[in-house]
């Protein structure tokens, strides 16, 4: 299984947000990078079989970017494995319920995303692993989804994966 782990883009800062932490929603800058970054997915011929989101604001204004650039007919599925504040143990669950040849593209949160990939790329969970906002990691997870058992495919910052979209454009445009 590949397993495509993408942070939410940049988000409004909390101090200056009114509302509840779950309904604290992406910035331009934010809408504007992830939807870049998307593109970068798309030319890396990302084609999830499932697409799932964290139920807060941010995340799901991410997944519905991502699903438009990159698998516009794909069922968007919000769980709450990818909430905030839940832990590794939690989503590989729900992984190891999904078919073993499938392709499933999380959007969520850290410190969960970070510690779900070092935990399947080192069998424990590390401080050091950390996704920066609409950067994002691909894992090819093994049978049974066992921790420590995974193999890297990529892990690509946000402003990488904007450069590859960009550049796919300008090839375009030519």
């Amino acid at each position: 299984m590949e397993c495509i782990l993408f942070r939410h883009g940049i988000a409004i800062e909390p101090e200056e947000w009114e509302g509840t932490e779950d309904c604290r929603p992406l910035t331009d800058k934010g809408k504007k990078r992830v939807g870049q970054a998307a593109q970068g997915l798309a030319v890396l011929g990302c084609e999830p079989t499932h697409l799932f989101t964290s139920p807060f604001v941010r995340a799901y204004e991410t997944a519905r970017l991502v699903r438009a650039a990159v698998c516009p007919t794909l069922k968007l599925e919000t769980r709450d494995e990818l909430a905030a504040g839940t832990k590794p143990d939690q989503l590989m669950g729900l992984l190891r319920t999904l078919p073993s040849d499938g392709v499933v593209l999380c959007v969520g949160h850290e410190p969960l995303l970070g510690e779900v990939a070092s935990l399947f790329l080192c069998g424990k969970v590390l401080p050091n692993f950390r996704l920066k906002k609409a950067g994002a990691v691909s894992l090819e997870l093994s049978e049974g989804i066992t921790p420590g058992q995974a193999w890297l495919r990529w892990w690509l910052q946000p402003g990488q994966l904007r450069a590859i979209g960009k550049r796919a454009s300008s090839k375009e445009k030519e």
